[in-house]
């Protein structure tokens, strides 16, 4: 029987998760390699030798440093679970020119150096698998790259950031708001102690790279997708939503236009029809459409030692079954040869079409209404929706809410930014863009 050595850049929570995994699923794993395979962890770079541990290291040899894990000749797969994109790139490199086969779950690390480490991995004949870097437990990039092959994909929009997911899903709960519930969220470990990479749309943002590259065949281009966070969202927008019809979820959303691809991330307001809208907590969902298959939804858990390192195993397994393989026949990365990536234009958040939720406090009096409505008419842009209701705190004001037609995002700005000059408006007015999911 063939031994496949790995090396384990890292034993936290997915690091502990993935050795439980080879030590109690290995009678599984070498059925599915045919019976003609084992896999043996070899080596574990680790931060502190005498830290207590959550899987069972023993003939493991540990080591504090990550190169020697990478220079090991008797390593064949490394295995990057560290995470960061300085010396997790430095380690992958290293790994590349060694010519070692590479499994990661670092979103940030393929979201902004993807392109050139796949090239590398081209040039030396190796393999880069990272399905856990998106979605968890999700097969999302199999799906995409595999499954969905004989589809054109037009769109994809996911809840892909569990933290962000859990925090709006309490804030529908009496007497809660985003800084008591993002408190609540760090001290049950959902989110860090500096959350900004969740709430602010980072993370987001990097899965949303990785995803529109696979769908689309372009290259990554992290830096042109448009990031806003949920920290602005207020309970009082997620009843409003609900009052209308709809759920506030936090979503990372690619598609194609005339121009070219939007890539985006913030909180839309989804109509709770859609199944989309009902996921909450810290779960994680994708919906894809294509051409031919239509819509399809993908559900499950996004993080967690479980998911994540049943990611890990899966792209272990994919690569060694692999391993014989003619490289050109191996699935591309990113489900194209990089030949065929084309780096067609991201257009900007200006030129998006959308339809807006609109929440503001105006004077109440008479006539302010139609104010509103010319302003609003002045740049094309109808009221579908409207809600109106005395202002708490202020009886001289009242809260108007509304949900306009699908309009160009550069003349909804105008539009506000004519609203918010009106002495009958008071503060800033809160815009959320609305999902037209059919």
């Amino acid at each position: 029987m063939k031994e496949i050595r790995l090396g384990l850049l890292g034993l936290g929570t997915v690091g502990g998760g993935t050795v439980n995994i080879l030590n109690t699923t290995q009678t599984e794993i070498q059925r599915r390699l045919g019976g003609k395979v084992s896999i043996k962890v070899e080596q574990i770079a680790v931060r502190d030798l005498n830290r207590s541990r959550t899987a069972d290291t023993t003939g493991i040899d540990l080591t504090t440093d990550p190169l020697a894990v990478v220079n090991n000749p008797n390593v064949d797969i490394v295995v990057e679970l560290m995470g960061g994109t300085t010396l997790a790139k430095t380690c992958l490199e290293q790994a590349i020119q060694n010519k070692k086969h590479i499994v990661t779950a670092n979103k940030a690390l393929i979201a902004e150096h993807g392109n050139e480490l796949f090239k590398a991995a081209e040039a030396q004949g190796v393999m880069v698998a990272y399905e856990s870097a998106v979605a968890g437990g999700i097969p999302i990039i199999k799906a995409l790259r595999e499954g969905l092959a004989g589809n054109q994909i037009e769109w994809l929009a996911g809840i892909i950031n569990g933290t962000g997911n859990y925090i709006l899903t309490e804030m529908k709960k009496p007497g809660a708001d985003f800084a008591k519930v993002l408190k609540t969220a760090q001290e049950l470990g959902y989110a860090e102690a500096d959350p900004t990479f969740d709430v602010e749309g980072i993370d987001a943002a990097h899965k949303l790279t990785i995803m529109a590259s696979i769908a689309f065949g372009i290259e990554l281009q992290f830096d042109k997708v448009y990031t806003e966070g949920i920290s602005k969202v207020t309970a009082e927008d997620i009843q409003f939503a609900q009052n209308l019809g709809y759920e506030i979820k936090h979503l990372g959303i690619a598609s194609r236009t005339d121009n070219g691809f939007s890539m985006r991330v913030h909180p839309t307001l989804v109509a709770d029809s859609v199944l989309i809208a009902n996921v909450n907590d810290v779960m994680n969902a994708v919906m894809v459409s294509g051409d031919h298959v239509g819509q399809t939804l993908y559900y499950g858990p996004g993080a967690g030692a479980g998911p994540t390192a049943s990611a890990v195993v899966a792209d272990i397994i994919d690569v060694i079954r692999a391993l014989h393989q003619p490289k050109e026949d191996r699935v591309p990365a990113l489900g194209f040869a990089l030949s065929q990536l084309t780096s067609a234009p991201i257009v900007a958040i200006d030129d998006i079409q959308s339809a807006y939720y609109l929440r503001f406090y105006a004077k109440d009096h008479a006539g302010v209404l139609a104010k509103v409505s010319a302003v609003l008419a002045e740049s094309q842009i109808s009221i579908e929706l409207l809600h109106q209701e005395p202002y708490v705190g202020n009886e001289d004001d009242a809260t108007l809410v509304m949900i306009t037609n699908k309009v160009l995002e550069s003349d909804l700005n105008q539009a506000i930014s004519a609203l918010e000059n009106m002495p009958e408006i008071d503060e800033k007015i809160m815009r959320i863009r609305v999902a037209d999911f059919k």
